[in-house]
């Protein structure tokens, strides 16, 4: 045989030469395939593997000094689980225990990633190495013909030196479990970082929660990272807008710290974040990412979270995805359960599967359950807003509707008021404003799911203003008004209701010529579009009349008014209808005086105690304006026994400051001073004006009239005394 016998071989490939005969036998060994996985050994153990370390650890004192005290009282045979939100520090506090342990010399640290099977069996695997396992045991741990975690922990048990074993990201914890990977030595101490929180998984551990950060220490850790950019206010403002997530923070000061051609200051940063539809606070917050991190998925707010949401569709719970989304639809604001127990989920997820959705999402520290009552979770708002914005375009109509009906089957139905009984609102308000953000950003949503959200929106106000929260009831309706009117015709039954209560509410809150104007314009569209008869026209007719007759002084066109709407509301629903009682109740108030019908409080009265009751508010607004029709008639002794009951009955129903209870103790004063009794009218007349000041402000119109009567009575009282 003649000729070159050389040969080349690369990586794994292999050249077999020979120049006569040649037998050659391969000997293949395998190892389970589910838990041989080849993987590259890690740079180093003995040092973290984090992405961008604090500048120095905010916050985190007590639980540093709970990790620092067991590890200088030998901390042996014990796991410690750090537990929270994906971007609230838990490697940052691991990182800086690390350090601390390690800086002495007299304890080996040692880190190894879990964020999957690879990585951790291939850094434990180091970890043995480490330990001093000969490259024959590591081999046949490698090729499954050893157990792989036994050697590990063979080797960390004989360690000649105290360690401490960082586990890091091991947010499936099945991993660990199934290998047997984490045990407890008598020679060390083990921290484990997860986002899983279920304490099944965490067996005979120590398990610590790591939230956000108080708002000096958020402050502080902007400041930290770009020191040039602004105030420490400033940043509080920002740490604000982020949730004071550790995560949040650290982009947002990356990318303060590190523009160049024209650095942006903290307060052009602030405002960035808040504009809205013009643009992504997500995608500015992954700007301030490392430059080389590789766009590391854990350090970026776009996408840190989905990592925890695919690991539930791996085991089998893809329904914790819809409802992460549907919670997208509402505020980062405690969120009442029993909005999720609605039959409107159902248009999104099995209703059956909400539950187990629902634990997932807890377990993975994905939201969090909040004590005290009513039951709440709440989840962090730049997790809501990462979500938002990769909700499919299919979903998001779908999404927004379903959010819509289980919010108004909690608030009070806006078309029969005199059956109410209002819930607290306090917890529906901000889920309500932004159910109408998300809607109005996300250009797949409907026009009948956004007149559904209006709705919502609609009986949040109506409500609110039934609470006396005149200022909160205007902030909501305006709010409602500007998203609704790009989005809707300006003529849509929705959009007009919300604009009436816009007028009442300026009305209440002492801006009279806007509320006038507001009115006039709701009128005049209810006109053209329902027609001079129309339910809704006849209530913009009620609306305007009060700010005619008691802040304009146009007596004969609030009278005329209001008649057309009795007549209107008589001849459609019945006299002794709760919306014609009201209208009636208002047209005894505006004729009070010596030319009123004798008859006609007595015959209101009757009919609000037949048709609603005694004791309902609608019965106490007409006993009230009867008693008030007997004073003007100089009928005083009469009144005061039946204002005496209604002030009682409102202060118990309403409060002490609401401001029909004040309406009826200033009547209350006016029938005393009357009748010569002084010193009790001008207690009462300090009562209402005291309370006025404190609600309404000291430059309020009503405000400013209680004081003139206290004044007056007063007076009265000094010529008396005299």
């Amino acid at each position: 045989m003649s000729g070159s016998t050389e040969g080349r071989a690369e990586g794994n490939g292999r050249v077999y030469q020979a120049t006569g005969d040649q037998y050659i036998t391969e000997h293949h060994h395998h190892g389970d395939p589910r838990t041989a996985v080849p993987g590259a050994a890690p740079d180093s153990v003995r040092r973290p593997a984090v992405g961008r370390p604090p500048v120095v650890l905010r916050d985190r004192s007590e639980l540093m000094a709970r990790l620092r005290t067991s590890l200088a009282d030998g901390g042996a045979d014990q796991v410690y689980v750090l537990h929270g939100l994906g971007g609230c520090g838990k490697t940052a506090v691991a990182s800086e225990i690390f350090r601390t342990a390690t800086s002495d010399g007299s304890r080996t640290g040692l880190w190894v990633n879990a964020s999957d099977l690879t990585s951790l069996r291939a850094g434990m695997l180091a970890v043995a190495a480490d330990r001093g396992a000969s490259e024959g045991e590591l081999t046949a741990a490698r090729s499954g013909l050893r157990a792989a975690a036994d050697l590990v922990w063979d080797r960390l048990d004989g360690s000649d030196q105290p360690w401490l074993l960082v586990i890091d990201n091991a947010d499936d914890p099945a991993v660990l479990r199934d290998g047997n990977w984490l045990r407890t030595s008598p020679r060390g101490t083990t921290l484990v970082t997860t986002r899983q929180v279920a304490a099944h998984w965490w067996p005979g551990a120590e398990l610590h929660h790591v939230g956000v950060l108080p708002r000096q220490d958020a402050a502080r850790v902007l400041c930290d990272l770009a020191p040039e950019s602004g105030t420490v206010e400033e940043a509080a403002e920002i740490a604000d807008r982020l949730g004071r997530l550790p995560l949040a923070l650290t982009l947002a000061g990356g990318y303060l710290a590190h523009q160049v051609i024209s650095p942006w200051s903290m307060a052009e940063y602030g405002r960035a974040l808040d504009r809205g539809p013009e643009a992504d606070a997500i995608e500015l917050l992954d700007q301030g990412a490392e430059y080389g991190s590789g766009h590391d998925s854990r350090h970026l707010a776009s996408s840190t979270w989905e990592l925890s949401l695919a690991a539930l569709r791996a085991h089998g719970l893809p329904e914790a995805t819809t409802l992460i989304q549907l919670l997208a639809c509402w505020s980062h604001d405690p969120l009442p359960l029993p909005l999720l127990a609605g039959t409107g989920i159902g248009a999104v997820l099995p209703r059956a599967r909400v539950e187990m959705a629902l634990r997932g999402l807890l377990d993975h520290s994905l939201t969090r359950l909040v004590p005290g009552s009513p039951r709440c979770v709440r989840t962090h708002g730049v997790l809501l807003d990462s979500i938002a914005r990769g909700v499919p375009a299919d979903r998001r109509d779908p999404l927004v509707g379903a959010a819509a009906e289980l919010l108004g089957a909690l608030l009070p139905d806006v078309t029969r008021p005199w059956t109410r009984e209002d819930p607290p609102l306090a917890p529906f308000a901000p889920h309500t404003r932004a159910l109408l953000r998300r809607a109005s950003r996300w250009a797949e949503v409907g026009p009948t799911t956004v007149a559904r959200v209006l709705d919502c929106a609609l009986r949040l106000v109506v409500a609110l203003h039934r609470a006396g929260d005149y200022a909160s009831a205007l902030s909501v309706a305006q709010d409602a008004v500007e998203r609704g009117t790009g989005l809707l015709d300006a003529d849509h039954p929705a959009l007009i209701a919300i604009r009436q209560r816009v007028g009442r509410a300026l009305y209440r809150i002492g801006r009279y010529e806007e509320a006038e104007e507001a009115h006039r314009l709701a009128l005049a569209d209810c006109t053209a579009t329902f027609g001079a008869d129309a339910v809704e026209t006849l209530e913009s007719c009620v609306g305007l009349s009060p700010v005619l007759f008691w802040a304009l002084d146009r007596k004969d066109e609030a009278v005329s008014l209001m008649r057309r709407v009795v007549e209107g509301r008589t001849a459609g629903p019945g006299a002794a209808h709760p919306s014609t009682l009201i209208a009636r109740t208002y047209l005894l108030e505006f004729t009070a005086g010596p030319e009123l019908d004798p008859t006609t409080g007595p015959e209101l009265l009757a009919d609000c105690r037949s048709a609603v009751g005694p004791g309902h508010p609608i019965t106490l607004a007409a006993e009230l304006n009867h008693a008030f029709g007997l004073i003007a008639t100089g009928r005083q002794s009469r009144a005061l026994p039946l204002v005496r009951d209604v002030v009682t009955a409102f202060e118990h129903a309403c409060g002490p400051d609401h401001p029909k209870t004040l309406a009826a103790r200033s009547l209350l004063s006016r029938a005393l001073g009357e009748l010569g009794l002084i010193e009790e009218a001008v207690a009462q007349a300090e009562l209402v004006a005291d309370a006025r000041v404190r609600v309404l402000g000291p430059e309020h119109p009503w405000t400013l009239w209680s004081l003139e009567r206290l004044a007056e009575r007063r007076r009265a009282l000094g010529m008396t005394e005299s």
